[in-house]
């Protein structure tokens, strides 16, 4: 999944939303459980922008009510 932009997620429809949503907390923790289960990651700086990613979708959900 490439980067999401806040433009990107106003035109997704609010399940889609959702479903994104749910995708990238499941990414995040798979990465948080690799990293406490003492492997390594390629990436170090994914997890920064995964929560970057969700707190952009929370807040054009947020917006909207």
């Amino acid at each position: 999944m490439g980067l999401i932009t806040a433009e990107d997620v106003r035109k997704m429809d609010n399940r889609e939303r959702q479903r994104t949503l749910k995708d990238l907390r499941e990414e995040l923790m798979m990465l948080y459980s690799m990293q406490t289960g003492g492997g390594l990651s390629d990436n170090p700086a994914k997890a920064k922008v995964l929560k970057k990613q969700i707190a952009r979708i929370l807040t054009v959900m947020n917006e909207k009510k």
